[in-house]
């Protein structure tokens, strides 16, 4: 289908604070911002989806396909409200995911503090079965066992099952089995590790798949009613995810892989940011997506952003490798922060400004929204120091209070350090500049670069805001301020590529290489991709 020749596309990005809204018909875009639901986040997109065919003039029946995005997974996560999850395991591997590795992020903390298990050990069994890392059957899969613990998961009450054995990345007969036990005799959501991370490393592995299983009942749920609630309105176009690598997959791998979508809607920024590149022919540009409730920073060299094979959530040290839930699926690389335009200002025992990790979000919000929020945020601080114009945010569609971010600002913070409103607002501003600019410089110490001869593209509601002021305090003497910053995640999801990337871990010494072998395995993962 088309309309006036062109094929209707529509992006939609769920984040923290607003939901962003794309619709692009040939050189013809329009864009709406909606406060997030948090109950119901498929009525944010299916009412913007309406208000964006509106102001472009179109029938929503002549919507081609939609893209989305969501960082709905990622809160499930970091909140621990996924589903009551059973994990399944080895005899003598039932605390894998609570000894992790050896190695120490903080060599010196005595009192080194360690994110918990996504699941604790009372719900984790185990079963007798063993495979060698050659891939062969040293012992039997106990399936009188399995059956024994179906019973006792059936009873307890789960809602998902992970099942992880040792070696299954090279021979998965074991998992395969028994998911087909349980399957005959639980009406559950069953992931199994080799199809979810087929790589070595068991931690690793272990906790991709009880991630996974945790947050698909949810997304499954989630992604259900919003393919029903926008056939109700009269939108029946295929619906693809953005996943965590930067492509496009369907609604059906999106349920199945949930753990896939972590990082989609940053996904979008990175796409989003690389493509401005391509068009200005910048080949060092460092990207800088600022939302309501989060900041993300992206390196991108040559027109491509930097990827990995994995991630870490929920870090209990900021910017520490180790201290977070390692994810093992491909991803694109970036520093996330909680600094965005909600993020809460506040005075710590040693009289000092804070900013952050908590955000006022869409709810209440920050207090010049006048929805009830009472903390001051960075969204008051800029409102305050006059950047941002109170009768025409959010496109106009929201008027902000600059008495009601006035009162905040002195009422948690003025009164405490006997200043006055602006001089809070400047407080605050500067803090999560310094926060931001600390981000950048850890992760691109990390990746070995050095910032001062990259660009800057800043998008998302909250920075151009701040980009003069963070390429200050790092050097970087240019900034790329695109067309449609504000829901730049939502444009770039209009910029992917359908692509899905299978992996597998497959290991042989040089000396035994088996052109057969390996011929044989690279089918697979196409077939698999495909």
């Amino acid at each position: 289908m088309s309309y006036q020749g062109h094929q209707v596309r529509v992006g939609a990005d769920i984040g923290g604070t607003f939901t962003d809204v794309v619709l692009e018909a040939g050189p013809n875009q329009h864009s709406v911002k909606l406060l997030t639901n948090y109950s119901e986040p498929e009525a944010a997109i299916i009412e913007g989806l309406l208000k964006v065919a509106d102001k472009a003039g179109i029938s929503v029946e002549h919507i081609d396909q939609l893209i989305h995005g969501t960082t709905l997974a990622t809160n499930a996560l970091i909140e621990r409200r996924g589903a009551h999850t059973a994990f399944i395991t080895t005899q003598g591997f039932r605390d894998v995911i609570e000894m992790r590795t050896e190695g120490r992020f903080e060599q010196y903390d005595l009192n080194l503090s360690l994110p918990p298990p996504l699941i604790s050990r009372e719900h984790r069994y185990v079963v007798e079965g063993r495979i060698a890392a050659s891939g062969r059957e040293l012992l039997a899969l106990d399936e009188p066992a399995l059956e024994e613990i179906a019973d006792q998961i059936s009873d307890a009450g789960y809602e998902s099952i992970a099942i992880g054995f040792i070696h299954s990345y090279v021979n998965d007969r074991h998992e395969q089995r028994a998911r087909e036990i349980l399957r005959n005799r639980l009406d559950l959501s069953i992931s199994i590790s080799s199809e979810v991370s087929p790589q070595m490393r068991e931690f690793e592995r272990f906790n991709t798949v009880c991630v996974n299983a945790f947050v698909k009942p949810l997304m499954a749920s989630y992604l259900g009613r919003l393919v029903e609630g926008l056939k109700s309105v009269g939108v029946d176009c295929p619906v693809f995810m953005i996943h965590s690598g930067g492509g496009l997959i369907s609604i059906d791998s999106a349920i199945e892989f949930p753990v896939r979508l972590l990082e989609s809607g940053p996904a979008g920024g990175a796409i989003y940011a690389a493509d401005f590149a391509a068009r200005y022919g910048l080949d060092r540009v460092l990207s800088y997506d600022m939302g309501g409730t989060t900041a993300k920073i992206c390196l991108i060299e040559n027109r491509t952003p930097k990827t990995a094979r994995s991630f870490e959530v929920a870090r209990t040290y900021r910017f520490k490798k180790g201290s977070g839930m390692p994810i093992s699926i491909p991803v694109i690389e970036m520093v996330e922060i909680g600094a965005g335009g909600g993020s809460i200002g506040w005075v710590d025992e040693l009289r000092q400004i804070r900013v952050g990790p908590q955000s006022a979000g869409s709810e209440p919000g920050p207090a010049s929204y006048d929805h009830g929020g009472q903390n001051p945020t960075v969204t008051d601080a800029d409102l305050l120091l006059g950047r941002l114009d109170k009768d025409n945010f959010a496109g106009g569609d929201m008027r902000l209070s600059i008495e009601k971010a006035g009162q905040a600002l002195v009422s948690d913070i003025g009164n405490k350090l006997d200043m006055n409103a602006e001089t809070a607002a400047i407080g605050i501003c500067e803090v999560v500049d310094e926060n931001m600019a600390n981000a950048a410089r850890v992760h691109a110490v990390e990746s070995g670069k050095e910032l001062t001869d990259f660009t800057m593209i800043a998008f998302g509601g909250a920075a151009p805001l701040h980009a003069s002021r963070l390429c200050e305090k790092l050097n970087i003497e240019a900034v790329l301020i695109p067309p449609g910053a504000g829901v730049g995640s939502a444009i770039g999801f209009l910029r992917a590529p359908f692509g899905f990337e299978a992996v597998r871990g497959a290991y042989l010494k040089l000396s035994e290489f088996d052109p057969a072998w390996t011929n044989e395995l690279i089918s697979e993962l196409g077939a698999e991709a495909e």
